[in-house]
């Protein structure tokens, strides 16, 4: 797994996360791993589905994490979290 150029190795920037279907800038999480605070699956968009353009990836594009534990990190980078799929709950995005 690789570092991210200009990243430091610690958070500096914690929101929390409201899984939803919606793909958009306002729910584009802009490259940020995941810590979970009530165990279950997690469906993420990663980082590297946007089209060649900038387009949006779609829902079809998630991939689900299933059976994430309670008070973890989640070591991927993503930039949307979505509803359909996700049942872990208590989600806050570390960048």
């Amino acid at each position: 797994m690789g570092q991210f150029f200009n990243q430091p190795d610690f958070g500096t920037e914690a929101k929390v996360v409201l899984p939803t279907d919606t793909i958009n800038a306002l729910t584009n999480l802009k490259g940020a791993c995941l810590y979970v605070g009530i165990a279950g699956d997690i469906s993420v968009i990663m980082t590297s589905k946007f089209g060649p353009n900038g387009e949006y990836p779609i829902i079809l594009d998630a991939i689900k994490f299933s059976g994430v534990p309670a008070g973890s990190i989640l070591p991927v980078i993503a930039d949307f979290v979505v509803a359909t799929g996700t049942t872990a709950s208590g989600l806050v995005s570390l960048k």
